[in-house]
């Protein structure tokens, strides 16, 4: 989608003006990846329209191949509208002051994916396949896509799926929390908030989430600020369980820290690193993009990452990371962190 941020605070009643940017789950995944030096494919639908033009020269400019991306003459590319702050989750009693948000996406290309769409040969060739609960909410086409999939087949690659529950993308009942538990339980690799877990299931802690998700391989679940715990399956069929705590971040906007999280976790476990360090790496990606105003922040390189995802317990512990951390070298705004 194309996103529009307001450039001040307030309503979007009140706010005369918005800067345009890109938004998207699945896209800001393969723009995270491509800057961290894998090589990335983001398939979808935009509008042959100049928003469709923007996303696609936009995506491609962060490395990614968007060369199966389909051009629908017929329909919009989506838009939304947000405000700054946390997005709402739906559970009962959340604390007032969310974040607004507008989609603009009923009829939109993307809304019109469906199995006979897909392109085989975009999807050959992968070693992970990460997919969204988004998408699943955009139209029945999109669903069928999700399940397509996300089935368990011979060959398929590793599937990731970010769970990403959207209480105001559900249609009316279109059983939401259901369906992306099923979608899920198809996955091997599965991300999913604390907060939606309890919004969408009345689940309580990661405990009660592996509980009701068994099936994937490795389930991680992000924590908000304390941190994530993830669930790694052993060859004897039991779990290992690890937590590693967030950084403490000086926040610009809490807007695509998930997806920053999900690029890290998955740019570990494609370099094959340990589960501890596949975790630190996503805490790395979401607090690039905490400190910057949109949806994308600029990774820090490879060489930085590692050494801090390297430090001892008490060493990160002591990192405070603010705006321009990723690009000012050795320091942060606030501590400089320790030479290897």
């Amino acid at each position: 989608m194309v996103t529009f941020l307001p450039t001040r605070p307030g309503r979007l009643a009140d706010v005369p003006a918005f800067d345009r940017a890109i938004g998207g789950a699945e896209s800001n995944v393969a723009c995270a990846l491509a800057r961290t030096g894998h090589t990335a494919r983001w398939i979808s639908r935009v509008g042959a329209d100049g928003f469709g033009d923007h996303l696609v020269d936009t995506i491609a400019g962060h490395g990614v191949d968007v060369g199966h991306v389909q051009r629908d003459p017929h329909r919009p590319t989506g838009i939304y509208f947000r405000t700054a702050g946390e997005r709402a989750t739906g559970v009962d009693g959340e604390e007032a002051g969310r974040a607004e948000v507008l989609y603009y996406r009923a009829g939109s290309a993307a809304s019109a994916m469906a199995p006979a769409l897909l392109d085989r040969t975009a999807l050959d060739g992968a070693r992970i396949r990460h997919l969204t609960g988004i998408t699943a909410a955009l139209s029945d086409g999109c669903l069928d896509v999700l399940r397509t999939l996300t089935r368990r087949t011979p060959g398929r690659p590793l599937v990731s799926f970010d769970v990403n529950y959207r209480v105001g993308l559900w249609r009316a009942g279109a059983h939401g929390p259901e369906i992306l538990l099923d979608l899920a339980r198809g996955c091997d690799l599965v991300f999913v908030g604390e907060d939606e877990a309890e919004a969408a299931w009345d689940l309580h802690g990661p405990e009660a989430v592996r509980e009701a998700l068994p099936e994937p391989a490795t389930l991680v679940v992000k924590q908000g600020s304390e941190g994530a715990t993830v669930y790694d399956r052993r060859a004897d069929g039991t779990d290992s369980v690890t937590f590693v705590p967030a950084l403490k971040v000086e926040v610009v906007a809490p807007v695509g820290a998930g997806d920053a999280f999900a690029a890290g976790f998955l740019s570990g476990t494609l370099r094959d690193l340990p589960v501890p360090a596949r975790i630190r790496h996503g805490h790395l990606m979401a607090a690039a993009s905490l400190t910057v105003p949109g949806d994308l922040g600029t990774p820090p390189a490879r060489a930085l990452a590692d050494r801090l995802a390297a430090l001892d317990p008490a060493d990160w512990g002591t990192l405070r990371l603010g705006p321009g951390w990723t690009t000012d070298g050795v320091r942060t705004s606030r501590v400089e962190v320790p030479a290897p």
